[in-house]
């Protein structure tokens, strides 16, 4: 989620105190973290930033006021689901804020890159009952050879925060059979960007891996060449052996007894999809729908109205007593399984119970076939049904397959996403300390040739606010301006024409600010220094260049009979070729395009082509914030 920077960090400011005694007490109450480490966690004067994710995902992060460090964070516009970060999971490592995951050390470097937690890169896990959504922390854990031979086994200090992808139960089904897939969605990790806003620094030491049972038994096994450095002691397998042990499957007879239904209790469940259909879709259809072919209503209507757990709503006659969590399959639900084995059966059926109203039609093979002319609304079943349950008694199998089609497409949408993000050119503005500033950064014991994002600027005047107790007293949005600060933000600006005025005796001090907002003082700060940016491409060199990038400008000429759209200023994101994106966009466009090269680069498009030329950049990688669309008004 932080792999790249954010995209936007709004200034922080100190939380007032009563909001303070409320994110305390959350803290305390969701990661069940003892009273006297309340101050740690959140300590005194903590300061609260909107931000937005390269995404575009709003958040909350809540800072330390000492040292910079991010504490907490959330995800989600209002959203109150506190995430620590690795920073305040070091603060309290003994205390396991967090669920462990533990995974080889292979794998760590692939997880700072960007990547989820997969099931076969899962180790182990503590508690074994973990719960899909569930936060978790993720240590590495590696071997060392002891001098006599011996080995010890080394477990790290938390290095990622994630969300569990499924239970620890479906984990370990899961490993147990071979399977892949997601085990962890990694939110956050050791030396991503939201890590670099903190002071850094080394990571705290290794422990033992303490075994007696205090770290659960796997949820996985690991797959070969996958797990830590070698050792005899490397299988999680014979890692068991020294914690909990492990159950012994016993087969008893008639415990691997299938439960099944019996044709009379098929009937029983085909019937009330029948009637679920009637009081959910067939009543609403209009007039002119009917008459429907019978086959159409079987697979239409009657099969996705099924129940997607049909052991909830008909309990198979042969499961045994005190059963529990039964599962059976909804496709085994078939009019051929039931009572009446054929569709036009169980439709005559239907009718006769006053469900529908039938019309034989013949066909064009010489047969005859029924259509369905008709439903009964008011069915003593289906009032009862609409009534008696609220109209939904039960999931259906359309609903369970609309769900998981939203997820597949969701997903789709968002590999897509991640895909094209993780091509984006990163842009990187910075600056420098110049002039007037140079001054200011010597007090605040920052280097003066170094450049320096907003964040890492953010960071140091925050450092600097907080040594020198500048916060005003009578409101905390505003700083109380000390020497440095007056010097800085008073200094001419690099090439600022003319000389200051002169000022006359004693107007000095009374015509300098007092105070300054926190968000102003820094706009301030920064406009006294020199731009520089950073574009760093996939495949390419990173280069560094004085001054502010501008966005590609991408002008739509409108008004005219055809219209022309000109594309200017993409040369500094070094991906672009101006003859390249002329040919592509003559294919996209099927019309005509020239390329020019006067003063710089100009690519020119015949027709209105604005969305085109927008969507073709973003699929080469340059950022949507670094693409200015705008239209002109042209001669007729």
């Amino acid at each position: 989620m932080f792999k790249k920077p954010l995209g936007q960090l709004k200034t922080s400011a100190p939380i007032r105190a009563s909001d303070r005694r409320k994110l305390k007490q959350r803290v305390l109450s969701a990661f069940s973290a003892s009273l006297e480490h309340g101050d740690l966690l959140v300590p005194d004067g903590i300061l609260t930033a909107k931000f937005f994710t390269h995404t575009k995902q709003p958040g909350t992060l809540y800072i330390d006021p000492g040292n910079g460090d991010p504490l907490w964070f959330t995800i989600g516009k209002s959203s109150e689901d506190l995430i620590p970060t690795v920073y305040t999971l070091w603060k309290l490592r003994d205390s396991n804020l967090l669920p462990s995951v533990l995974t080889p050390s292979a794998v760590i470097p692939i997880l700072v890159g960007g990547a989820d937690l997969m099931i076969p890169g899962v180790i182990t896990h503590t508690p074994s009952t973990l719960s899909r959504d569930q936060l978790v922390a993720i240590h590495q854990l590696a071997s060392t050879k002891n001098d006599d031979g011996t080995v010890t086994r080394l477990v790290s200090p938390p290095l990622a925060v994630g969300r569990m992808a499924i239970s620890g139960e479906d984990l370990k089904t899961k490993s147990e059979a071979d399977e892949k897939g997601k085990a962890v969605l990694v939110l956050h990790t050791w030396k991503d960007h939201l890590w670099d806003m903190g002071q850094k620094g080394d990571t705290p030491n290794d422990t033992p891996l303490v075994t007696g049972g205090q770290v659960a038994e796997g949820g996985g096994a690991v797959s070969e060449g996958a797990g830590p450095q070698g050792g005899e002691n490397d299988d999680p397998t014979k890692s068991q052996a020294h914690g909990e042990p492990v159950e012994e499957r016993v087969e008893t007879p008639g415990s691997t007894a299938k439960v099944v239904y019996t044709p009379q209790e098929i009937t029983d469940l085909l019937t009330k999809s029948l009637i679920h259909a009637i009081a959910t879709q067939l009543s609403t259809l209009p007039k002119d729908s009917y008459p429907i072919p019978s086959t159409q209503l079987y697979q239409s209507y009657i099969l996705p109205s099924r129940p997607a757990f049909p052991s909830s709503v008909v309990l198979p006659s042969s499961a045994p007593p005190d059963s529990e969590n039964i599962h059976i399959d909804p496709s085994e639900i078939a009019v051929k399984a039931s009572t009446y084995k054929t569709l036009s059966t169980f439709l005559k059926a239907a009718e006769k119970s006053s469900l529908i109203t039938l019309k034989t039609v013949k066909q064009k093979s010489g047969g005859s076939d029924y259509v369905v002319t008709g439903v009964n609304c008011e069915h003593p079943d289906v009032n009862a049904y609409v009534i008696g349950q609220g109209g939904k008694p039960y999931v259906t199998v359309a609903e369970i397959e609309a769900k998981k089609a939203k997820r597949l497409a969701r997903e789709g949408k968002e590999g897509k996403e991640r895909e094209r993000s993780e091509r984006e050119v990163e842009i990187r503005q910075c600056w420098k300390p110049w002039l007037g500033s140079l001054g200011l950064f010597e007090d605040m014991g920052a280097s003066t040739s170094n450049m320096y994002t907003l964040n890492d600027i953010r960071g140091l005047l925050t450092k600097y606010i907080t040594s020198r107790q500048l916060i005003n007293q009578h409101d905390q949005a505003y700083i109380n301006l000390d020497g440095p600060l007056i010097g800085c933000i008073t200094a001419k600006r690099a090439g600022e024409p003319g000389k200051k005025a002169e000022k006359k005796p004693g107007e000095d001090k009374s015509s300098l600010p007092e105070f300054m907002k926190r968000d102003e003082l820094m706009r301030s700060i920064v406009e006294h220094m020199q731009a520089w940016h950073e574009v760093k491409a996939e495949g390419k060199d990173v280069v560094t260049t004085k001054g502010e990038i501008e966005p590609i400008q991408v002008k739509v000429t409108v008004g005219a009979r055809r219209g022309r759209t000109e594309i200017t200023g993409f040369e500094p994101f070094l991906i672009i070729d101006g003859e390249e994106m002329a040919d592509r966009m003559r294919k996209i466009c099927a019309g005509s395009t020239s390329r020019t090269n006067h003063q710089r680069l100009k690519v020119t498009v015949q027709g209105k082509q604005g969305q085109a030329v927008g969507e073709y950049l973003m699929e080469r990688g340059i950022p949507k914030k670094w693409i200015m669309i705008s239209e002109v008004v042209g001669k007729k």
